[in-house]
């Protein structure tokens, strides 16, 4: 396995070695191991050694399957990407060498983000009325073996670009050069004529101006070698608060250490601005700096250019150094600064605190070239009370003799962005997390003499009452706004895509939505007995104005338990459905697994749901209870009956990851997925201050569950989880001892005093909540962990908050009290690498399928800028609707949620 000689399938399907020894490393209680078989003999010789090994081959089959492709719709809906992609990269990959700098880890020879996932090719189809796809097309043109990023559509549909690397001897040969290919012939060239024009790709990369003109940040030409580490530092380093500031901030990772870091910082993410034509004519733009973003305005005479600069922070990563946000010409010619904003170092920990200053500055997509922002007036502190909180303002990207900014709207509660349609509607949401009020306000930019009125006041957490958020149409400006939609009457219809949560499970739905009185006409919901389906995005938005009722057609998807997801095209007036796609099984082994969502209540009454899954031809009766993997996430709630409320749907596809507790099934075991383990703090009470008693009730109930079903035997019930979850499994083994066998704990923290200024919701400090903060670290109960537990951490974790130094120092808490324990440290992974290249590639898809303005603007930020977020918070990226915590912290780019 350490040669060369084995294949990348050895080197990756290695690393899931550890969680598949927490049952076969003999790691057992002694009333019944969980292991349903035994290890051939030279597995056990190889796991004395140490060293990389296979997992079984059921496991290794599921893992090794060749991923589905990504979809891609042109502009105007009439082609479609497959953009080819495989499963897990090798440890070659994994052990490129990082700067990990202010917050972020960047591949030096690529001059990007490390370990980005690619694809390796890219089809293109036809699309006809009735969901026939032509014959493929292959892009071709680029060499053997080229890892494909960024690939986006130019405006009128006619070309492709893309970033192209592939690796050689030649150092140059990794960077990334810009490709475009035509569409109909899918010939691809490169477009820089010079050999030696690379991409920054550490921030911004590309974007279209117009349908045959792009602005490029490249690695400037003059640039030399990188600097170099002193053998003798200049002096010692020295940080001081003479001013007696308070600055509170959590445990951020790959910060910059010192003047070193900061001038490799510089070197690396320093980009030159240029203007290209199709034909290859380059233009610079503009000085080199350490440009973040670049938009185009719709008209393309404007792009608003943002950077970071000088002076660095050594406790606060990149998305909190001073920031400069400017209006050029598409020429380059300076027209005015918008803000120039000073390091924010100084941000409270409180949810819903913010950077001080103009903040998510963007264009209005139904404009030809509109500024709007929001500021702040509590000073970005949210226990600060002030009324109102936040202002949005907006103006012209000249104003014309001296015109001041207008206010657009005013908010209570803390901004959470806009959707757009035209000069009389526009949808503005706030929220406010300690209370988990969202609302969405309607307004009309543009008629001074309408007020503005609330038509959504609801709480985030209450998922039965979520309306749905507006579908989004694309203008001929390549921008996105609200679709109206056009009736015979007079009335202002828009869509309401929704998740439809119930007490049954989701049901989603589109409805037809009058703005003025309220009423709404369901046009479309998923079937709810076999299938569970979904809106993903308005198929003919390409129309300017209203759009005839007549003439509606939308994409959703389709899946059950057993069949996986296929796209199909939904045609008014008739509601004429055309399957588009046919994708294979991608585990087939698999494909009569048995799923279903279960309830059962806390011994509180908080009414608890979960999802289990049995092995393919499972007879309860017939083979009696199988060995059982309880695998969760706690969440956090203001009251009862929001936790209590049903997320998900029974008849979803089962995916499974290469690192999903589903692995198991192959293995015979049963697996309970997701069992709901709410934390409440209703009123004035904080969740965690009864964390563990919360907790070890939502475990015994779903433990006596699958007990009282019959699936589980009572002496093999493991516990596992990731991050959180994994500090939530390490709390069950020290508070219940008495429910399970043993436990896995993946990338977790177990000891909060090192996390002293907030964790994962938690925003008291410890020195305002010592208690909290104690009794909730598994670290302080090492002493009552009896049961095995198997820790796994990657060695490069770049989470704040879940340090690998937290498993180091938890095992030696373990090992020092004699508990039957493991620590597995993984060479090269950070916090979770196939999470991570997952979402990216599911961000890329939606940037096609369901972009707002504030939706892609925020996916187009995670994207850059790698962040992590859970299925939960991802959700809430793209809702905007819906209020989340993580909000203002993906905006500001403070860092990622544990």
């Amino acid at each position: 396995m350490r040669s060369h000689a084995a294949s990348s399938a050895s080197s990756r399907l290695a690393r899931l070695v550890p969680f598949a020894s927490a049952s076969e490393s003999g790691a057992a209680d002694p009333n019944g191991s969980p292991a349903p078989t035994s290890l051939p003999l030279e597995d056990e010789e190889s796991l004395s050694l140490g060293g990389y090994r296979f997992p079984p081959k059921e496991i290794r089959d599921i893992v090794d399957a060749p991923p589905l492709p990504v979809l891609s719709f042109s502009p105007h809906r009439d082609k479609i990407l497959f953009l080819k992609r495989r499963s897990l990269p090798p440890l070659s990959e994994l052990a490129r060498p990082e700067e990990k700098l202010a917050g972020i880890r960047i591949d030096g020879n690529y001059n990007a983000r490390s370990r980005m996932s690619f694809y390796t090719g890219i089809g293109i189809h036809s699309l006809a009325d009735d969901g026939k796809l032509g014959p493929e097309q292959q892009v071709h043109g680029f060499p053997d073996g080229a890892k494909i990023n960024f690939v986006s559509w130019s405006r009128d549909g006619r070309h492709l670009s893309f970033s192209i690397r592939f690796d050689e001897e030649d150092n140059n040969s990794g960077k990334l050069r810009l490709w475009v290919a035509d569409v109909e012939s899918g010939k691809a060239r490169p477009l820089f004529q010079s050999p030696d024009i690379f991409l920054n790709a550490v921030f911004d990369n590309f974007v279209w101006v117009n349908d045959s003109m792009l602005l490029v940040c490249i690695i400037p030409i003059s640039r030399g070698a990188p600097p170099k580490k002193p053998l003798v530092p200049s002096g010692p380093k020295v940080q001081s608060n003479e001013q007696k500031n308070v600055v509170q901030v959590r445990t951020f990772q790959d910060l910059l250490k010192d003047e070193y870091d900061e001038d490799l910082f510089d070197y690396y993410s320093t980009s030159q601005l240029v203007l290209v034509s199709l034909d290859g004519t380059m233009k610079p733009v503009g000085p080199p700096a350490v440009y973040t973003s670049i938009d185009p305005s719709p008209d393309d005479k404007y792009i608003l250019v943002s950077s970071i600069h000088r002076p660095y922070s050594y406790i606060v990563p990149c998305g909190r150094f001073p920031k400069k946000v400017e209006l050029w010409t598409t020429t380059g010619k300076f027209i005015r600064e918008i803000c120039d904003l000073p390091l924010a170092e100084d941000i409270p920990i409180a949810f819903n605190s913010v950077r001080r200053g103009k903040r998510s500055i963007n264009w209005r997509p139904d404009k030809p070239s509109t500024l709007y922002w929001v500021e702040t007036q509590d000073g970005g502190d949210a226990k600060t009370e002030v009324s109102p909180r936040d202002i949005v303002y907006m103006e012209s990207a000249e104003p014309i003799n001296g015109e001041q900014p207008e206010v657009l709207h005013k908010l209570d509660l803390r901004y959470g962005g806009i959707s757009w349609c035209d000069d009389t509607l526009a949808l503005v949401y706030e929220s406010w997390y300690k209370t988990r009020r969202t609302r969405t306000w309607v307004i009309a930019p543009d008629s001074k003499n309408v007020n503005p009125r609330i038509l959504f006041d609801r709480s985030s957490e209450d998922a039965y009452s979520d309306p749905g958020s507006p579908m989004m149409r694309r203008t001929q400006a390549g921008t996105y706004v609200i679709a109206k939609i056009k009736k015979q009457d007079e009335g202002t219809y828009i869509l309401l895509n929704g998740r439809g949560a119930t007490p049954e499970g989701n049901i989603p739905f589109l409805d037809l939505f009058d703005v003025n009185t309220g009423v709404k006409e369901r046009i479309w919901e998923s079937d709810s007995q076999k299938y569970y389906e979904t809106v993903v995005a308005l198929m003919s938005d390409y129309t300017d104005g209203e759009l005839p009722i007549d003439q509606l057609r939308i994409l959703t998807s389709k899946e059950s338990k057993t069949e996986n997801t296929q796209y199909f095209l939904q045609a008014w007036p008739d509601k004429k459905s055309f399957q588009i796609t046919n994708f294979p099984h991608p585990y087939p082994q698999l494909a009569s697994l048995q799923k279903e969502m279960i309830k059962y209540q806390r011994k509180d009454g908080v009414q608890l749901t979960a999802t289990l899954y049995l092995p393919p031809g499972y007879s309860p009766t017939k083979d009696g209870p199988l060995p059982c993997l309880v695998w969760s996430y706690p969440g956090e709630f203001k009251s009862k009956d929001a936790a209590g409320q049903v997320r998900g749907s029974p008849n979803e596809f089962a995916g499974i990851g290469p690192t999903s507790p589903l692995l198991w099934l192959a293995r015979g075991f049963a697996i309970l997925s997701g069992p709901t383990i709410p934390i409440i703090g209703e009123g004035d009470e904080e969740a965690n201050d009864r964390y563990v008693e919360q907790l070890v009730a939502s475990a015994e109930a779903a433990v006596e569950e699958v007990i009282r079903r019959g699936v589980a035997h009572p002496n093999k019930i493991a516990v596992g989880g990731h991050s959180y979850g994994a500090f939530m499994t390490a709390n069950l083994l020290a508070h219940a001892p008495h429910l399970f066998c043993c436990g896995i704990s993946r990338s977790g923290a177990y000891n909060r005093t090192l996390t002293p200024f907030g964790f994962q919701n938690e925003d008291r400090t410890l020195w305002e909540a010592t208690n909290t903060y104690i009794e909730m670290s598994p670290f302080m109960s090492a002493n009552k962990i009896k049961k095995p537990i198997l820790l796994i951490h990657g060695e490069e974790d770049n989470n704040s908050g879940t340090l690998t130094m937290q498993s180091d120092r938890f095992f030696n808490a373990l090992k020092g009290h004699g508990t039957l324990c493991r620590l597995v440290i993984l060479p090269f992974e950070s916090h979770a690498v196939n999470l991570r290249i997952l979402l990216k590639i599911s961000l890329s898809q939606l940037l096609d399928l369901c972009p707002t303005v504030k939706v892609h603007k925020r996916m187009r930020f995670i994207l850059h800028q790698g962040l992590y977020c859970d299925k939960a918070a991802a959700f809430h990226i793209f809702h905007p609707s819906s209020a989340t915590p993580t909000t203002d912290l993906l905006q500001e780019g403070c860092g990622h949620t544990e």
